[in-house]
């Protein structure tokens, strides 16, 4: 396990490194000038001149990459170039935003995905399994935004039961602030609620077949534990590889589910920069969004010890 551990924990920082150097370098090819839309009306060559080497757009790219990696090292992401404010800052404002709706949707689809693969794989090819396996045909057929729309429609505007959109902080008022967050977490949760049904469901099937499953039911145990202590419990490593990604692209920002429900997180913050070239911004937030991803698989290779217990030797 040490060693396993020991081996991911290596790969985080040239992990890491690559994709900075892959972020700078793919958004230099993004059509526009940022010195000109940065400086207005006022075009002359003076003022362009002057933001480029403010900005040190007059550098070369290798340079220019440098200068924003030793930012980096020492906790510094840069400035907006739009709204003159540290990028750190605009990640600690949104990141909470998103942490929330991403983790209130992901307990949502583990919530719905995993116990309705379990029961579709016990009662495979029954009445149950018929019945999963269309929630979750829907589920991924379904777009986000139309959801989205619809459940406004629905559960706002008809029924009033809560806010269509907007966004009030935990730390100010934790009822209104799940009011608000609910809906759109539940949009979120739900596709991906049907992709965790269809690989729990498959990995059940694979397990309930193995030996050890039959050896535990000619032992005499109950069929509940030896579907959950017995084939669940192994079944779930490759959800929990499944989940971990799933978390990260949640963490990553849902641009469309955010632009819905007003929700003002990491999906809104990347779209505005990208749009108005503002490239520490970009840069800022899909580095943090990289080390999320890179953290939630570690997580997940621990997670996978923990309910795997023949990992614990390799």
């Amino acid at each position: 396990m040490n060693g396993h551990l020991g081996r991911r924990l290596l790969q985080v920082i040239p992990t890491l490194l690559l994709v900075s150097i892959l972020v700078f370098c793919l958004q230099q090819l993004m059509p526009g000038d940022p010195a000109l839309l940065l400086a207005g009306e006022d075009r002359s060559p003076t003022v362009i001149a002057a933001i480029r080497a403010e900005l040190w757009l007059d550098r070369p790219i290798p340079l220019q990459y440098v200068h924003w990696m030793w930012g980096v090292i020492h906790g510094d992401l840069g400035f907006s170039w739009r709204i003159r404010q540290p990028v750190l800052e605009l990640v600690q404002t949104k990141l909470p935003v998103t942490l929330q709706l991403g983790l209130m949707a992901f307990i949502i689809a583990v919530g719905i995905g995993v116990p309705a693969g379990v029961i579709s794989a016990v009662n495979r090819n029954g009445k149950w399994d018929y019945i999963a396996n269309l929630i979750g045909l829907a589920g991924l057929s379904t777009p986000n935004f139309w959801l989205g729309i619809m459940l406004i429609l629905l559960v706002s505007v008809n029924l009033g039961w809560l806010p269509p959109s907007g966004y009030v902080p935990l730390t100010e008022d934790w009822r209104q602030s799940l009011s608000t967050t609910i809906m759109p977490a539940f949009v979120l949760g739900n596709a991906i609620a049907a992709i965790l049904m269809r690989h729990t469901r498959s990995a059940m099937l694979t397990a309930l077949d193995q030996d050890y499953v039959r050896t535990a039911r000619a032992k005499g145990l109950g069929e509940t534990r030896v579907v959950i202590r017995h084939a669940l419990r192994n079944a779930l490593v490759p959800v929990i590889t499944l989940g971990a990604l799933e978390l990260g692209t949640l963490l990553s920002g849902a641009v469309l589910t955010e632009q819905v429900f007003s929700i003002p997180g990491f999906g809104k913050l990347i779209v505005d920069a990208v749009f108005n070239r503002d490239y520490p911004v970009v840069q800022g937030v899909v580095l943090v969004t990289a080390t999320l991803y890179v953290l939630l698989n570690l997580a997940a290779d621990i997670l996978y010890v923990v309910v795997n217990p023949r990992m614990r030797g390799a």
